[in-house]
């Protein structure tokens, strides 16, 4: 009967038995007392010896029926405390099955069909199991393409610094060489900081204090004008009052990525467009490259690039998009990304307002 290893119907089995057993157990009680009591008359025997013993028993014997009662309720406990035991043993069986899960065998699935209380149960696991696994394997290739990120331009200086020694030099030789080296240690540490920031904003926020989102945007607009102009694109920005509990550092670095991924992934004579509204608390548009919608979702991973190229990305460590992200959910907010019209990216943060 399958019915029986459903733990609900194991507790509606058992409840019912006790209501019998309790709407009885007077009864029993009246007949056990109504048969022992006519074991008085044994007393009135004339047998040696047993009468002293007969009379002082015959005394107490409302207390040999307290004990009894005190007996039958023990009794009652012990069968109540292996009843529950046997109700919850296919919950202590999924416990036992899932105990042993780990990174090694992350794929585990518990698959129950029934509907009831111990399948939902079951089918919940499965998801967190699901989430889990996407999350580990998302840290496993994160630290696979970190990496190749650190390898590609250490192996870059490498070459440099091997052709160097290779055979005497002249000063212009030489000063190639060092700018060489020079713009390779920069992007290392560009590569470092962008890690350092992620980390950072992985672990949470350290105080939520309610900050102007408006005036950060004002300040990081005003800062970014000048690359803008070197870049031949327009700034401009569309800011309303809009307050935001968070950490400021974040909330500025979150704004600083956006703007300059919308400069850097730009075209000569675009424009870029940011906006601090209620909802969305901030928009970003810019005027870059066509992206393709299905494309979009994958900009938020690390290293992730539009063209695919690990070394033709402008300068960047490939951690905007993924850092924004990081800083949005710290925020409890969502981000999100849409292709601009015919050209650019269209991306856009939703964080909630104080309460």
């Amino acid at each position: 009967m399958r019915w029986l290893s459903v733990p609900r119907w194991r507790i509606v089995l058992l409840c019912t038995v006790a209501l019998f057993v309790g709407y009885h157990l007077p009864l029993l009680i009246k007949w056990a007392f109504g048969w022992l009591w006519p074991l008085r008359g044994i007393c009135d025997v004339e047998i040696t010896g047993v009468q002293p013993v007969c009379h002082q028993l015959a005394d107490n014997f409302y207390l040999v029926g307290t004990g009894l009662l005190v007996g039958v309720v023990l009794l009652a406990l012990l069968v109540a405390a292996f009843a529950a035991r046997w109700a919850l043993r296919p919950v202590r069986v999924l416990t036992e099955s899932i105990s042993h899960v780990g990174p090694q065998n992350l794929g585990y699935r518990v698959r129950a069909t029934g509907r009831d209380e111990l399948g939902q149960l079951s089918g919940a696991i499965d998801q967190m199991m699901e989430r889990i696994a996407a999350g580990y394997e998302g840290q496993r290739r994160f630290a696979a393409n970190a990496s190749h990120e650190l390898r590609t331009p250490l192996a870059v200086q490498r070459t440099l610094i091997e052709v160097g020694m290779a055979q005497p030099l002249t000063n212009d030789q030489v000063e190639l060489l060092t700018a060489q080296l020079l713009q390779t240690n920069e992007r290392n540490e560009r590569l470092i900081e962008g890690l350092l920031a992620l980390s950072e904003s992985d672990q949470g926020l350290r105080a939520r204090n309610p900050e102007r989102l408006d005036e950060i945007a004002a300040e990081v607009v005003a800062a970014y004008q000048e690359r803008a102009r070197a870049a031949e694109v327009t700034l401009t920005g569309q800011l309303v009052p809009r307050v935001v509990v968070g950490e400021r550092v974040l909330l500025e670095r979150l704004v600083t990525n956006l703007v300059e991924n919308a400069i850097k992934y730009n075209r000569p004579g675009g424009t870029v467009h940011v906006t601090v509204a209620a909802v969305p608390a901030l928009t970003v548009v810019n005027t870059g490259p066509p992206v393709p919608a299905e494309a979009v979702a994958g900009l938020f991973e690390p290293f992730r690039r539009l063209s695919g190229d690990r070394l033709a990305h402008g300068g960047g460590a490939g951690l905007g998009l993924t850092i924004a992200r990081s800083i949005t959910q710290a925020h409890d907010g969502v981000i999100s990304a849409v292709p601009a019209g015919p050209e650019g990216l269209r991306v856009e943060v939703r964080l909630p307002g104080p309460t």
